[in-house]
């Protein structure tokens, strides 16, 4: 009997798992690929002057997102960690309370921290004055989305993942619309300065982030009798003081921050590093050096972020649900939800990234044209193998924080930044803009290597069962590759008999032909070997049903 309530608690815990994971993922991803897709009327508009524009609006997000990830101080994160946790004591009382001691705490520090990046806008330019505007205009957009993210929190804590999907898809709309549309009128209407459009597409994340915090108000007015009930069916037996609750707060974000700081860290020593390097191993022009950091920094890393993101939408899904489990102090659960992660993780992840690699050139070109077209396809590709690590570390560190090992999670990152400090300079002197890559890399599987070899001592995570599937999911996702590299070869000679391969247009058909049949055959792989009924539950056999597969 105990055994049958086991399973039914893991297939429940699985379903809450999935469910959080395709909101969070559809959100996450729908956003991302508008904050990609954009990219190709945008650069029609800029034209030539394009590179040297998306340099600057790199380095300005980058600060940025350093700044935004301090004002938000991990605490949407921590929020929906420590809402679990009272939730699963039937503690929703204190939760609510939780959630509007730290809407005080997300107001002061969206002030603090946007008169940060306003005022100290001179200090982080990095000798380039025309990034000063950019971060002005990015301030106002911190002083607003710490309330945001604190609210999405919220809803995390209790699994209810759709409203922060929504709010998110809904803020990545507004602010490309906006985007678009004001350098439209600068450049086109005005025949303005570039650098000013530059700031109007920073400034467009305010505009942005007030249309997701509508949606999120929106959201929590028609939830409120649902949460009234709950706190009144609590057992209210915690009386938790406003000290103590801000306490909880404070302890649970500040590892949250570096953590959640991972990659934009990263990014920044790149920014800061990559210029002085190059100047020293190359004789390269300061415009070059602009164009090489854009390919890397900025063309790339947009695209390779859309399956990053698939990793971060599970990560967040993880916390809430390792969190309850560990206040259960149920280790069986904490290990089958870990090792059902990375499951969850590597059966999108791999695929999503070997897929990207294997139509790099064409995909660069349908986002970015013919600019430095082989070499913007493959530092696309190599950057989409790299990114695997990225995404893992995404998760790892999630889960490390779900079960409350915030500060041995971030002692093996500042290992792994160690790590990316020393082989930074190496890096990049011999493999010039693929170094910071490289180093990056090596970095977070450092990182990754010390959490995971941590998480399967305490819980046991490494079984023939979990070892078995990710095996299989790598062999698929290696056909996978090979079919959809041979797709675009194949595509290309059929596109080329009606227009041309090698435009924006024909390398779109391409893309869609090779990504068809790749995405085709992992799907019936995973299918037809049942390696998706681990991830999919039931689905899978209502898909096999569907498609006809035996």
């Amino acid at each position: 009997m105990h055994d049958q309530n086991d399973k039914v608690n893991d297939e429940l815990t699985q379903e809450k798992m999935l469910e959080g994971s395709a909101w969070m993922t559809a959100g996450s991803i729908l956003s991302r690929i508008l904050g990609a897709v954009y990219i190709i009327p945008w650069s029609l508009m800029l034209d030539n002057l394009y590179l040297q524009a998306n340099a600057l609006y790199v380095q300005g997000y980058n600060v940025y997102s350093l700044i935004l990830i301090i004002s938000i101080a991990g605490i949407p994160s921590a929020i929906a960690k420590q809402v679990a946790h009272y939730n699963a004591l039937n503690e929703y009382g204190v939760s609510v309370r939780l959630y509007k001691r730290g809407l005080l705490l997300s107001l002061m520090t969206g002030i603090v921290c946007a008169m940060l990046l306003y005022f100290g806008a001179p200090l982080f330019d990095n000798g380039n004055t025309n990034l000063i505007p950019v971060m002005h205009s990015l301030a106002w957009a911190v002083l607003i989305i710490p309330t945001m993210s604190l609210t999405r929190g919220y809803f995390q804590g209790f699994q209810d993942m759709a409203p922060s999907a929504i709010s998110q898809f809904v803020e990545q709309l507004f602010r490309v619309i906006y985007m678009l549309v004001a350098v439209f009128f600068i450049i086109k209407m005005m025949r303005g300065s570039w650098v000013t459009a530059v700031s109007q597409s920073t400034f467009a994340a305010f505009i942005g982030s007030l249309a997701g915090l509508l949606i999120l108000g929106l959201y929590y007015f028609k939830r409120r009798k649902y949460y009234r009930r709950l706190i009144n069916n609590s057992n209210n037996e915690l009386h938790v003081n406003a000290n103590k609750l801000y306490v909880e707060i404070i302890q649970q974000a500040i590892p949250f921050v570096i953590l959640g700081a991972g990659i934009s860290i990263f990014q920044l020593i790149d920014q800061f590093t990559f210029f002085k390097i190059m100047n020293i191993a190359t004789n390269y022009s300061s415009a070059t050096l602009n164009q090489l950091y854009a390919i890397f920094a900025g063309n790339a890393n947009k695209l390779i972020m859309i399956t990053i993101s698939l990793s971060s939408a599970m990560a967040i899904t993880v916390v809430p649900l390792l969190s309850a489990a560990y206040t259960r102090k149920d280790k069986r659960e904490i290990g089958h939800q870990i090792s059902s992660g990375f499951v969850l993780f590597a059966f999108v992840m791999i695929p999503a990234a070997l897929g990207m690699t294997a139509v790099a050139g064409p995909l660069n070109r349908v986002f970015y044209g013919n600019l430095n077209g082989s070499l913007s396809a493959n530092v696309l590709a190599f950057s989409s193998i790299i990114s695997i690590s990225f995404g893992l570390f995404t998760v790892v560190s999630a889960m490390m924080q779900g079960i409350s090992r915030n500060r041995i999670a971030v002692k093996f990152f500042v290992y792994g930044t160690i790590v990316k400090f020393i082989t930074q300079f190496p890096m990049v002197y011999i493999f010039k803009e693929f170094g910071p890559l490289i180093s990056s890399g090596i970095g977070f599987m450092v990182a990754n290597g010390l959490i995971i070899r941590l998480l399967n001592k305490q819980y046991s995570i490494k079984s023939y069962d979990m070892l078995n599937k990710l095996n299989w999911i790598v062999l698929f996702s290696l056909i996978t590759y090979l079919v959809a590299l041979t797709s675009v070869y194949a595509g290309n000679l059929l596109v080329s008999l009606f227009i041309n391969q090698y435009g924006r247009v024909g390398s779109f058909v391409v893309v869609s032909i090779s990504s068809l049949i790749g995405g085709l055959v992992y799907v019936y792989l995973a299918l037809k070997s049942r390696i998706a009924d681990d991830v999919l539950g039931n689905k899978a056999e209502v898909l096999r049903q569907k498609l006809r597969i035996k």
